[in-house]
């Protein structure tokens, strides 16, 4: 009995110490959470009581502590605010240089404008005088008709032959086959730098004949045929824009078939991009894509001049329009 009391005594002061460390480590342990709660978060100790006897001698059950394992605290970050990132356009369109009109721009279109109106004027002074109209309206009807034709040709012609290195035509070419590409350009265009190379060669072409022709129904037919012509690209920028943002005149004379309109336009942006190449009013691209005349055009240039068309081969990346976002870059 006396034998056993002091392993009893032994047994409980070993646990008042075991305990006493607990108690000691639980409160430091909630002291430095507290202090460590917005930054840290601490793994909390493992205490574990293993009570073992030995095998004659004497039984004495041992606490142990094992402390948690030494690693690096795990910190916590407040989470980052997400902000919306701002993105620059390297190329913005409604900031492009190239699409605004210059001084030099305007000069040629008064002179394109002033050279359109002059036999005009002089065919109507020249039908008032004579009381003749007859000749002049159908004269300037035919001209009307015959503009549209030849903007189709003419579209048909740089649309599939030459490039940017030809001469004389080399940049309306570039800016014609581009056109497939970036449709939507023509409509940030200002109206004098679209205008204004169209204007530069009626300005050269026309003005000849107002200084010597003095028929009011040739006046009549050059007036109307190469206005039609100088302003056939904002005809063109008209069939590309929304009919929202359209004036109501113009709206009336695309339903009405005297410009031509955005929906038949809008067939020569798809595949396989080979008709409907009229753009005044666009009256001749029916007959045209029917009669099947400028395949026969191209078949002739092939034999003749061995020169294969755009539209012959598969249409690639250079055909396929891409949209205003896809083609303007943004830097982070």
């Amino acid at each position: 009995m006396s034998s056993i009391l002091p392993q009893n005594h032994a047994i409980r002061s070993s646990q008042q110490r075991a305990l006493d460390k607990i108690g000691t480590i639980q409160r430091r342990s909630s002291t430095n959470r507290a202090k460590n709660t917005s930054r840290h978060v601490l793994l909390p100790a493992r205490v574990y009581c293993i009570s073992s006897s030995s095998s004659s001698s004497s039984n004495i059950a041992t606490i142990t502590t094992k402390p948690p394992p030494v690693s690096e605290p795990l910190t916590y970050d407040p989470l980052t605010p997400i902000t919306k990132i701002k993105t620059s356009n390297t190329r913005s369109v409604l900031n492009d240089s190239s699409l605004k009109s210059t001084w030099a721009h305007r000069a040629w279109m008064a002179s394109g404008c002033t050279t359109v109106l002059i036999p005009i004027a002089r065919s109507a002074a020249g039908a008032l005088d004579s009381h003749m109209w007859a000749g002049p309206l159908i004269a300037g009807c035919i001209g009307y008709i015959l503009s549209d034709l030849a903007s189709g040709i003419y579209h048909w012609g740089i649309d599939n032959y030459g490039s940017a290195k030809t001469p004389v035509f080399g940049a309306q070419i570039e800016a014609f086959q581009g056109h497939h590409k970036w449709p939507w350009t023509i409509t940030r265009r200002e109206f004098s730098n679209n205008l204004h190379s169209l204007a530069r060669v009626v300005t050269f072409t026309v003005l000849p004949i107002d200084l010597f022709c003095k028929d009011p129904t040739t006046l009549a037919f050059v007036g109307v045929c190469s206005g039609c012509i100088m302003f056939s690209q904002q005809f063109h920028s008209w069939a590309h824009g929304t009919k929202s943002k359209l004036p109501s005149m113009v709206l009336a004379l695309q339903d009405a078939g005297i410009l031509v309109s955005r929906e038949q336009h809008a067939a020569h942006h798809r595949v396989p991009y080979n008709n409907n190449y009229c753009i005044v009013s666009g009256i001749w691209n029916a007959i045209l894509d029917e009669s099947k005349f400028f395949e026969l055009l191209e078949m002739i240039f092939f034999f003749k001049f061995g020169v294969r068309p755009r539209s012959w081969s598969e249409p690639n990346s250079e055909w396929i329009e891409e949209t205003e976002i896809q083609s303007i870059p943004a830097s982070h």
